[in-house]
């Protein structure tokens, strides 16, 4: 496979998220009355360092953070040709009556966002939802979805793939782009 070309180096990646910690405090100041949830698999590993560093600058430790598993939520879960392999659902809290923050990793069609607005419903009904997404692929919506909170933007070519690679689980903080997708189940 063709190496990916790097659109944001770790250094910028980490200013990235440290913008957008700054501006969640900004809009929930303790929040208080909200939660913030990750989608699995690859949003986890975002909401994991946004909740790390929301601690570090708030010096709170009551935020509630869950993890939301969408593998059967997903429109084409019956198509997907392969087995499917699910993550785990951490949500030991209601979220109803909520200001929920729903954090991805990146933003595409919004099926992937849409499948978790549906999971949400069986946790309760919260007050609002809000997006947060690292990259916004921004082309090719294939549903009226906008992220509240957006990292970067990338304009790319249907056949692109981006791809946010972690220190902590893949050995870098960066954001690649391929000029083709990438072998993945999830979007």
């Amino acid at each position: 496979m063709e190496h990916g070309r790097v659109i944001l180096s770790s250094k910028p990646f980490q200013m990235v998220l440290d913008r957008l910690c700054y501006a969640l405090i900004e809009n929930y100041d303790e929040f208080h009355g909200a939660c913030l949830i990750g989608i699995q698999p690859r949003g986890v590993l975002l909401a994991d360092r946004l909740v790390s560093r929301l601690h570090q600058i708030l010096h709170q430790d009551d935020l509630r953070y869950g993890k939301l598993d969408i593998t059967f939520y997903r429109d084409d879960f019956r198509i997907q040709g392969r087995p499917l392999v699910a993550s785990r659902t951490e949500l030991d809290f209601s979220i109803e009556n909520q200001r929920v923050i729903l954090i991805d990793d990146v933003l595409y069609t919004g099926r992937t966002v849409q499948a978790a607005m549906t999971a949400l419903g069986d946790f309760g009904r919260p007050e609002t939802v809000e997006l947060l997404a690292l990259v916004d692929r921004r082309f090719n919506r294939h549903l009226p979805i906008k992220a509240n909170y957006v990292g970067i933007q990338v304009d790319a070519v249907d056949e692109a793939y981006v791809k946010v690679s972690w220190a902590d689980h893949d050995g870098d903080d960066k954001i690649l782009i391929y000029p083709q997708k990438l072998v993945s189940p999830h979007e």
